[in-house]
């Protein structure tokens, strides 16, 4: 019996790692797909020869092409991959530390604050570097900041609950809602254009010096939480007498994670506007695919939510080209069926919420 329950053990974990790596293999050619599309014809001979003489000249190539390829849409292809994983993994975290399988790192306000970081900066010039693209970045990256400090600081005197820190998210949500709504209403037509483009969320613009910030803050960001998987397993088993049982610290783990989904998060929407629903969908999709144990949901998760951005960053270009739709409005488009399968599933009995 022992060795029959070892030897489905072992194909259920050898199973889930052929999923990843496939996963993994699946996320390399739709990144490869998706850089060979645009305005212009371009095929892969030439994505490896734009890459080939970028190595050559120092990331400088001289053929007018392998510029567009290398400087442009390379760039923009990464920040899809590494914002999605950052936007999945840290949604998985904060489903896994508050035990609600429709938390989001926007649920508590990031995003919103980080809009009203922006707009101080676009519409009043308030801030470091105001108006600038590194002063847009800075404040909305301050003011995500400034609004988890203020979840932890009002849901600690509450015992640092998960019902506490949703609870204290959703109200500073809609405050930093309220106060980014006040600020446009008194812009300018041209700074309101600004503001509002800013909030739909993009990938235009991506530069290499940005990518390699938001790669470096993911991959770290996503590592910590990998070294935390078993302790986010304990926590999404139950309640905190659980974990406790189990020999885990709930406010501890609360606290760490936290900050590492919220630091990858800031760092993903200061420079592309917020993008919403790959933390809620990415790790759900992860989920009904490889199971709960964080070991594999979080690696898997963030494959979804890079698959997931470049496939809506593809859709944004190509639909309507050479306009090019925002990836954050046509994420949504995707986003949003799955929330609202989420819940018909739990309002018929289903198991849309029992994934513990």
């Amino acid at each position: 019996m022992k060795k029959t329950l070892q030897e489905q053990y072992e194909r259920k974990e050898r199973k889930k790692q052929i999923l990843l790596w496939t996963g993994m293999v699946g996320v390399i050619f739709l990144a490869f797909g998706t850089a060979v599309l645009g305005a212009s014809d371009t095929s892969v001979r030439d994505l490896f020869a734009a890459i080939g003489e970028a190595v050559k000249t120092g990331g400088n190539p001289e053929d007018t092409g392998h510029k567009v390829i290398f400087l442009l849409r390379l760039p923009r292809i990464v920040m899809a991959v590494f914002a999605g994983i950052g936007l999945s993994v840290a949604g998985t975290a904060m489903q896994g530390i508050t035990g609600n399988p429709l938390v989001s790192p926007f649920t508590l306000g990031i995003s919103n604050a980080a809009a009203f970081g922006a707009s101080l900066s676009l519409v009043f010039g308030i801030g470091i570097g105001a108006g600038t693209e590194g002063g847009v970045v800075f404040q909305a990256f301050l003011w995500a900041g400034v609004c988890t400090v203020l979840v932890y600081l009002v849901s600690s005197r509450a015992g640092l609950g998960p019902e506490s820190m949703i609870l204290a998210g959703i109200g500073l949500n809609y405050l930093f809602s309220a106060a980014t709504s006040v600020i446009q209403y008194f812009a300018d037509e041209h700074k309101l254009t600004a503001a509002v483009q800013w909030a739909f969320g993009s990938l235009n613009g991506a530069a290499w010096e940005q990518t390699v910030i938001v790669a470096a803050l993911v991959t770290i960001c996503s590592v910590a939480l990998f070294f935390m998987a078993l302790d986010l397993n304990a926590m999404a088993a139950g309640d905190d007498e659980v974990a406790i049982s189990l020999g885990v610290h709930p406010e501890r783990v609360r606290i760490l994670a936290g900050i590492l989904a919220v630091l990858m998060t800031a760092a993903v929407i200061s420079f592309t506007g917020v993008i919403g629903f790959v933390g809620l969908a990415g790790p759900h999709m992860a989920r009904l695919m490889i199971g709960n144990d964080h070991r594999y949901l979080l690696p898997c998760s963030g494959l979804w939510g890079a698959a997931l951005l470049l496939a809506a960053d593809a859709v944004g270009r190509m639909l309507l080209a050479p306009v090019v739709i925002p990836v954050g409005i046509v994420v949504s488009f995707i986003g949003v069926p799955v929330f609202i399968n989420l819940v018909l599933t739990a309002g018929k009995g289903g198991n849309g919420w029992d994934w513990k």
